[in-house]
C-alpha cells in the first residue's frame, strides 16, 4: 500500500519539434508538454501514486492545456503559481531525439526562470507531502533559482521529507557564472535519494572520473566504476541512502543499450541489460527511470527489485511519443518492449 504523496518542483516546458523526420522541410510541428519533473510526476501519476507538482506559469490557456495533460495522468497542479508571461520552450531539431546536440532552448523570461527567494510558502506547498523531488535543472537556471531551491529543501528536511534529487547535466544552462560543481553539493547534502550518471556525478560533484570508460568499456567494469563512484558520494553525502546511476549507449539513431545500477550502504545492484534497435523517442527516459526508482523505494522493494523496476521503466519509454512516460505500461510486470 502507498503511504507516501510525492511532491515533483520543476519548470513546466513545451517542446516543439518536426512532426516526423519526413516534414521538417515542410513546417508540420509536434508540440509536447514535458520538463523533467513533470515528466516524473506523470509517470508516477499514471501508476496510481498520489503526487503533485509545483511549478510557476503565466495565467494563459497555454499553460492550462498543458497543466492539463499532467491532471489527466492523475497529477495534482493545484499547488503551482500563477504569474509571469510565458512558459518556456524548447526545440527538438529532430522528430524524436535520436540524434545528440539537437535541442535549442527559449527559457529566458519564463515564468518559471523569473522566481526569487521568498516569493513561495513552502511550509503551505509541502503540506501533506512525504517526499520531494527537484533535478540539477533548476538551479542550473539562475542564482536566483538555486536559492528558491535551497529554501524549498530547508523546508522539506525540516519538515522530515524524503529527498531526491536528478543530476541532470545541461551544458548549455549553466551560463550565469556558477559551474555545477560550485553550486550543486550545497544542495545534495539534502538528498536521500540521488539519481544521475558517473559522468554527472563528476561534473557536479567533484567525485573521480575516469577519462579512459568509452563505449568499449565492459558493463561489468562500468558496474565496479559506479560501486566505486557511489561510495564516494556517500562519503561526502552521509544524508544519502540510496544512489542510482543510469547507462545508456547509442551507437545509432534507432540503438540503443540501457542498464542502471543501485547503491545503498550495505549493498550494490546491476540491472538486467535493455538493448533494442526500434526506438521512438529519447526525451524523457531517464525521467521515467526515476520514477520508476521513486516507485520502488516508496513501495519497500527490495535492493534488485528497485534497480531492475527503475531500469524497465526507463527503457519501456524509449518506445513512447513525447516527452512523458506510457500510461499503459504495468510497471509491477516490468512489462517492456525487447
Amino acid at each position: 500500500m502507498q503511504l507516501h504523496h510525492i511532491i515533483t518542483f520543476g519548470e513546466l516546458l513545451l517542446r516543439c519539434g518536426a512532426s516526423s523526420d519526413q516534414v521538417v522541410n515542410r513546417g508540420d510541428i509536434a508540440v509536447y508538454p514535458g520538463g523533467s519533473e513533470a515528466n516524473v510526476a506523470a509517470s508516477l501519476g499514471q501508476w496510481g501514486v498520489p503526487c503533485s507538482y509545483i511549478s510557476s506559469v503565466p495565467d494563459n490557456e497555454l499553460a492550462r492545456q498543458a497543466l492539463s495533460c499532467l491532471d489527466q495522468r492523475g497529477v495534482d497542479t493545484s499547488r503551482c503559481l500563477w504569474q509571469g508571461d510565458r512558459l518556456g520552450l524548447y526545440f527538438l531539431l529532430s522528430a524524436d531525439g535520436l540524434s545528440k546536440g539537437e535541442v535549442v532552448y527559449d527559457r529566458k523570461h519564463s515564468s518559471f526562470s523569473q522566481l526569487k527567494p521568498g516569493e513561495m510558502d513552502w511550509d503551505s506547498l509541502l503540506r501533506g507531502c512525504t517526499w520531494f523531488h527537484f533535478t540539477a535543472l533548476t538551479p542550473a537556471l539562475s542564482s536566483d533559482l538555486a536559492a528558491v531551491c535551497r529554501e524549498a529543501l530547508i523546508a522539506a528536511a525540516a519538515r522530515g521529507l524524503t529527498i531526491s534529487v536528478d543530476l541532470n547535466y545541461r551544458n548549455k544552462l549553466w551560463q550565469y557564472g556558477s559551474q555545477p560543481h560550485e553550486v550543486m553539493p550545497e544542495l545534495v547534502q539534502y538528498a536521500d535519494v540521488i539519481m544521475g550518471n558517473i559522468w554527472a556525478a563528476g561534473k557536479m560533484l567533484g567525485v573521480r572520473i575516469d577519462d579512459r570508460l568509452d563505449r568499449q568499456t565492459p558493463v561489468e567494469a562500468y558496474a565496479r566504476y559506479a560501486n566505486e563512484s557511489a561510495g564516494e558520494v556517500f562519503a561526502a553525502f552521509p544524508r544519502a541512502r540510496h544512489i542510482a546511476y543510469t547507462f545508456r549507449f547509442m551507437d545509432s539513431p534507432q540503438h540503443n543499450l540501457f542498464y542502471g545500477t543501485y547503491h545503498t550502504w550495505e549493498a550494490d545492484y546491476l540491472s538486467e541489460i535493455h538493448e533494442t534497435f526500434d526506438v521512438v523517442d529519447r526525451i524523457g527516459s531517464g525521467d521515467a527511470f526515476m520514477a520508476g526508482l521513486i516507485y520502488a523505494l516508496t513501495s519497500g522493494r527490495a535492493g534488485q527489485d528497485v534497480i531492475d523496476l527503475a531500469t524497465s521503466a526507463g527503457f519501456r519509454k524509449l518506445f513512447v511519443k513525447g516527452d512523458f512516460g506510457d500510461g499503459n505500461y504495468n510497471i509491477e510486470n516490468k512489462d517492456i518492449l525487447q
